[in-house]
């Protein structure tokens, strides 16, 4: 699971402007969102970087 929805949400940014960024497609952007797909993890690592964060932020710690 990961935690891009909610960082999205937090930062204001919509799916579309990030799959721009990314250059990639906005199904696989949501499909990211919607936790049906998970990025390979230099995708992970890009969009960390587009949004500011550490990448870290967007993975969803099993508790």
């Amino acid at each position: 699971m990961n935690r891009i929805k909610e960082v999205l949400e937090e930062k204001g940014i919509t799916q579309t402007w990030l799959a721009e960024q990314l250059g990639k497609s906005y199904n696989m952007v949501n499909g990211y969102v919607q936790n049906r797909n998970q990025p390979r993890l230099e995708v992970l690592f890009e969009i960390a970087r587009i949004l500011g964060v550490d990448p870290k932020d967007l993975i969803q710690s099993k508790h």
